[in-house]
């Protein structure tokens, strides 16, 4: 079973967090708002905060900026992970992707079938990691950010998680890089 190893002090990450919605304002986003309260409340850093309309290749172009920003440990989207046509944030996020973090989608789904049932169906959060950084989509209402993040990212983020967790890895993600 999980817990928090005590012994260890935390390490805050640097997390940015980014909504797509055409019809989203800083004024009216609620689940921005979520999603900063409860990675600030956990003692990480928002790093970075915007919104982006339902364009592909100005999500891709977001993320690749944040990627590219060593102020930037950790990406976090909302909104754009359903099946209807604007949504294209999974697309988006695949377009950088490295390397998928298949679970993530599965944990993802088991927490939300816990909440709202077979509905779980029609998300397709989403995570991975590129240039070292990871990404994580998530579906754009504050419920589905808040269970994210409170059943999933809280631990992962949190370096002193046990078994394992994101942050202890997170100077392994670019080893690849440094061989010859």
């Amino acid at each position: 079973m999980s817990r928090i190893d005590e012994t260890k002090d935390f390490i805050p990450v640097r997390i940015a967090v980014l909504t797509v919605s055409d019809t989203r304002t800083p004024a009216d986003d609620k689940s921005g708002d979520t999603l900063v309260e409860r990675l600030t409340g956990a003692g990480h850093v928002l790093a970075a905060r915007g919104i982006v309309r339902d364009d592909r290749p100005a999500i891709a172009d977001k993320l690749r900026q944040w990627i590219a920003d060593p102020a930037v440990d950790v990406i976090l989207t909302t909104g754009g992970t359903g099946l209807t046509g604007r949504d294209v944030t999974v697309e988006a996020h695949r377009d950088v992707y490295e390397k998928e973090i298949e679970a993530f989608g599965t944990v993802f789904t088991i927490v939300s079938m816990q909440k709202i049932g077979t509905s779980a169906v029609q998300s397709r959060a989403t995570g991975g990691v590129a240039g070292g950084t990871y990404l994580f989509a998530l579906p754009g209402s504050p419920g589905a950010c808040r269970d994210a993040w409170d059943e999933i990212l809280a631990a992962q983020l949190d370096y002193r998680h046990r078994p394992c967790n994101f942050v202890e890895i997170m100077p392994r993600l670019e080893e690849h890089r440094r061989r010859k």
